[in-house]
């Protein structure tokens, strides 16, 4: 295929900043032809999510069946998946039409409000998981998913026993801004730049989408994952701290720096 079809399945951020959204812009600054399957809705602005609907499951899996039958799918990711029903629906459906898989295990927004009920975390770790190419929990997710504080590295290697093939535990929260990749045999610590900016409304969701774009496109998971956290810093640096009294959308095109 001449442009890589990306699939985002996630829950729309009515501002624009994060969810289905930043996946979408993420997809075309990627050079790649972004779908969604819409699994909730959020009333949400940079501040406060003040709403939360979710899209009954079987209309989810309609959303799936569409795109997979007619337009294909070279990669696809998970963002905010809400509910243990919506999670199983979603497993279910990619475990019958395997595709590369970029799990974003999306918990909190940025501006605190939960987005994955507490009882679907035990449906994410072990119907989600085992089908993913690679999962990119932060700091905070990571030590959910594994079940006790630890390093990155340890983190990285007890998520890595639940099933996927590989794991990155991002470098957005914590002391270091590092992105440490597990393959299942090496670890590799990848650097990425930290801004003090107030514009990170986006930030998680626009490297996992960025991922699953590169990976689509043919890129090999260490470069894929170096390339996406550049990709995703540099729309920190670049985000929009104007827009909004909360933390500010990033900014994948550049919007303002290419004026």
């Amino acid at each position: 295929m001449p442009v890589p079809r990306c699939l985002t399945i996630a829950g729309s951020d009515s501002s624009g900043g994060a969810g289905i959204q930043a996946d979408l812009k993420a997809f075309a600054a990627a050079g790649c032809f972004g779908m969604s399957a819409i699994v909730a809705l959020t009333a949400q602005n940079t501040v406060v999510v003040t709403a939360v609907h979710e899209t009954p499951p079987e209309f989810v899996l309609a959303e799936l069946d569409a795109v997979f039958s007619d337009i294909g799918v070279d990669a696809a990711k998970t963002g905010m998946l809400f509910s243990r029903s919506i999670i199983e629906t979603v497993a279910d459906f990619l475990a019958e039409h395997p595709v590369t898989l970029v799990v974003d295990p999306v918990m909190i927004a940025t501006s605190g409000a939960r987005l994955l009920q507490p009882e679907a975390v035990a449906a994410l770790v072990g119907r989600l998981l085992p089908l993913a190419t690679v999962v990119t929990p932060n700091l905070d997710e990571a030590i959910v998913l594994a079940g006790r504080p630890g390093s990155r590295r340890e983190l990285a290697e007890r998520i890595y026993a639940l099933g996927p093939a590989a794991v990155i535990v991002t470098g957005g929260h914590g002391e270091e801004p590092v992105d440490h990749l597990f393959d299942g045999n090496e670890h590799f610590e990848i650097r990425v730049p930290r801004y003090a900016k107030r514009s990170t409304h986006g930030a998680g969701c626009t490297h996992s989408a960025t991922l699953a774009a590169l990976l689509a496109r043919g890129l090999p998971l260490r470069e894929a994952a170096e390339e996406a956290g550049r990709i995703a810093s540099n729309a920190v640096a670049n985000g929009l701290e104007w827009l909004g009294a909360g933390e500010g959308p990033v900014d994948v095109f550049g919007l303002e720096a290419g004026r």
